[in-house]
């Protein structure tokens, strides 16, 4: 019997208010996440998937129109919680987050260990002493000198930067860190050490990772799962081994035919078209427009198909009833 996850998120929605209308940025997103596992949340530019980070953190901008569903963590739904209860008992003790373009979030005229400490001293009153013993353990355990928790932000690298975030993130030891485009300002070799580095984390703290990219090379370095997103909505989610070699969602499949592969003589296949206009998404299936297997019933939204325990397909050519004619 599988444990209950540590995160279940149902039906979410984020939608914004801008000067051009109400932008449906998350559009009724669902997933779990199990302990110590590592989800993959893959996607375009535009898609949603910073959206979903900030929501699952509220962490959000003023301009909200419409916030909706249900996530719960461990035994907590965070829905009932205040801003002021969800700060203290949630953000960076039991869920931490690592930022797009996180490198430049350091205070420069503050020392890097002091930056990386703070959380406890903040949430639990530890004394300066402590703390500091705490974050030269994690700057070990991320791979950084501790030599460098007396430096300034400024007096450090991309990578170390990175990495030094990484350890404010880690520092608390939350349950689950969620990581927005990690290493999307880093070069190969710094971007290798830094997956590495949250493998190892994942080893040896039992941390769970939601981890949100566009570049499908990183993402199968960590990934036990894989969520792929278009245009606000989840349309294929399982295990990564069946998603990088046997994708079932068409936008899957386009997606992983576009990737570069050194063994093989095939050319990348471009996608087709562009993503549809969040300020008026088209009625029924997202992809259709781009979609080379497109039929009649694409003009209604598509159900979730589940494929095996833990696969859902947003797609009907995966539904029985409509490949028979039904709908």
């Amino acid at each position: 019997m599988r444990e209950s996850p540590l995160l279940r998120v149902e039906d979410l929605a984020l939608h914004y208010q801008t000067r051009r209308g109400v932008v449906r940025a998350v559009d009724g997103v669902s997933f779990d996440l199990q302990r110590n596992e590592a989800l993959v949340i893959l996607g375009e530019s535009g898609c949603g998937k910073s959206s979903l980070a900030k929501l699952l953190m509220r962490v959000l901008p003023r301009n909200i129109h419409h916030t909706g569903g249900r996530i719960t963590l461990g035994e907590t739904e965070l829905g009932t919680l205040s801003d002021e209860r969800f700060r203290r008992q949630v953000q960076w003790s039991r869920m931490a987050m690592v930022m797009q373009a996180s490198m430049n979030a350091l205070n420069p005229v503050v020392k890097v260990g002091v930056q990386v400490a703070e959380p406890l001293r903040v949430l639990r009153g530890w004394s300066r002493a402590r703390a500091m013993e705490r974050a030269a353990e994690v700057f070990t355990l991320v791979g950084v000198s501790t030599d460098f928790l007396s430096r300034y932000p400024f007096e450090l690298s991309g990578g170390m930067r990175q990495r030094a975030v990484l350890a404010m993130a880690l520092v608390a030891e939350p349950e689950l860190v969620i990581l927005d485009e990690p290493t999307s300002a880093l070069d190969v070799l710094t971007q290798a050490s830094i997956m590495n580095a949250l493998k190892r984390v994942k080893q040896e703290q039992d941390t769970s990772f939601i981890l949100i990219t566009h570049d499908v090379a990183t993402s199968s370095e960590l990934a036990d799962r894989v969520a792929l997103m278009y245009a606000g909505q989840l349309v294929e989610t399982c295990d990564a081994g069946r998603f990088f070699t046997e994708p079932a969602h068409p936008y899957s499949r386009m997606l992983m035919a576009s990737v570069p592969r050194l063994r093989q003589r095939q050319r990348p296949e471009p996608i087709p078209g562009h993503p549809p206009n969040l300020f008026d998404p088209p009625a029924g299936c997202r992809f259709a427009e781009r979609c080379p297997h497109r039929f009649a019933p694409c003009g209604e939204d598509p159900e979730t198909i589940r494929l095996g325990e833990r696969h859902r397909v947003r797609c009907w050519l995966h539904d029985d009833s409509t490949r028979r004619g039904g709908r």
